[in-house]
């Protein structure tokens, strides 16, 4: 598609720029993808599998931790791809395939292998659906207000976290969990036709940004030498451990505090829409202050956050929790994609970006089986279980406190684009 474009569409304060249809079209493609989907509908799932054949919650978990450990492998991989093919030639055929291992669990029987060999499916084409295989295309179309489209995004988690657990729980109620998974297979393919449409990188010719110094970027194995990228990491595979065994467990433990189930399933979307707030401001502050600073605070948020829900005896102290918890969780990975570009560059972006969420996805693995160890050992989830999760995440708040604070900005805050001659929106 070739399309002649006036000044004020390389311009991105402009509502004309092209830019902006990219960043809606990832925001629908991360809205219905592995992000919302599998964590959030996860724990809706625990007691009818367990009334249907019996499972522990410790190999229900397992089977999480299996696609978790499944996306700590592939993601370089992934990522490898991105850096070096388009978008939609991975996007694409990774949606399909995510669609249809979802819509497969309703067929699902006793043997958990088949569920197990599922999830492994879904984690072998979870990062190709989610903000990760977005995130290299967002940033090739802006500089200067990379963090907040960045933050919108991702804010398309946020947005589906708050519909899609409680649709799943009332066909859980009304239709039974069997067609809930058909369900969820049917929302995963609403991001193929505008990903098909608008998602593509940014053409270098004719664009010109004053962000020299970072275009090419590092190589991968200059940064892996660095100190900034391990701690990095190291926060994030601790934050992980943290929000994936608390929201994967969540509607089980709020309703073992005599919370209904409906108030647990809406607890899930006051988290994810608390999570919207807080990633447009964090994408908003964060083109303008001190990335580390931003970082430190969210964690502390979610730290505070998991310790309310570990009491939570009633629904409103439930939704002010997860809302404390929805506004601070998972905001220390949105930050990473924002300072893998700014300190490394983006010329290997998706590989080390890949290389992040293997930290991430080492976390969320054993967050989930940690818990459904602690849940079988005790036959409960006990408040202490929480409480350890929220050490967790205070030992991440320690860590960053090591991670060195942003470069002198020299050219950053003065970048502009110069008028071009006609852009073509190719692959």
């Amino acid at each position: 598609m070739n399309e002649t474009i006036t000044p004020q569409t390389v311009n991105e304060s402009s509502r004309h720029y092209i830019g902006w249809s990219v960043v809606a079209a990832a925001f629908t493609g991360v809205m219905v993808s592995f992000a919302p989907i599998v964590p959030y509908t996860f724990s809706l799932f625990l007691n009818p599998l367990h009334a249907s054949f019996g499972w522990k919650r410790e190999s229900i978990g397992g089977t999480f931790a299996l696609a978790a450990i499944t996306v700590a492998l592939v993601s370089p991989g992934i990522g490898l791809l991105l850096d070096r093919f388009p978008p939609r030639r991975i996007i694409l055929p990774s949606i399909l395939i995510f669609a249809l291992a979802l819509a497969s669990l309703s067929r699902v029987g006793p043997d958990i292998r088949q569920f197990y060999f599922t999830f492994f499916v879904l984690g072998l084409v979870a990062n190709g659906t989610a903000q990760f295989a977005y995130a290299r295309t967002v940033l090739s179309w802006f500089h200067k207000h990379r963090g907040f489209a960045l933050a919108m995004v991702l804010t398309g988690s946020g947005v589906g976290s708050i519909i899609i657990p409680p649709v799943t729980q009332w066909m859980i109620a009304n239709h039974g969990w069997r067609s809930a998974y058909v369900l969820l297979g049917g929302i995963a393919l609403l991001g193929l036709p505008l990903t098909a449409l608008l998602v593509r990188n940014r053409p270098d010719t004719g664009v010109t940004h004053e962000d020299h110094s970072t275009a090419d970027g590092m190589t991968v194995a200059a940064v892996l030498r660095t100190g900034s990228f391990w701690i990095l990491a190291c926060i994030i595979m601790l934050s992980a451990f943290s929000e994936n065994g608390l929201v994967t467990n969540l509607a089980a433990i709020l309703t073992e505090h005599r919370i209904t189930a409906q108030s647990a399933a809406l607890a899930l979307s006051v988290r994810g829409g608390a999570g919207i707030i807080g990633r447009l401001c964090i994408g908003f502050l964060i083109d303008r202050f001190s990335p580390q600073r931003i970082q430190t605070f969210v964690l502390l948020l979610s730290a505070t956050g998991a310790l309310i829900l570990a009491y939570a005896g009633t629904s409103a102290v439930a939704l002010v929790g997860a809302a404390i918890l929805g506004v601070g969780l998972g905001s220390e990975a949105d930050v990473a994609p924002y300072l893998l570009a700014h300190y490394f560059g983006r010329r290997h972006f998706s590989v080390l970006y890949g290389l992040t969420w293997t930290a991430y996805a080492i976390g969320g693995a054993t967050g989930p089986m940690a818990i459904g160890r602690w849940y079988d050992r005790a036959g409960s989830y006990q408040p202490r279980f929480i409480v350890y999760l929220a050490c967790v995440a205070f030992a991440a708040v320690m860590i960053s406190l090591f991670l060195r604070r942003d470069r002198e900005q020299t050219s950053h805050d003065k970048g502009v684009m110069t008028p071009v001659v006609p852009i073509s929106l190719e692959d």
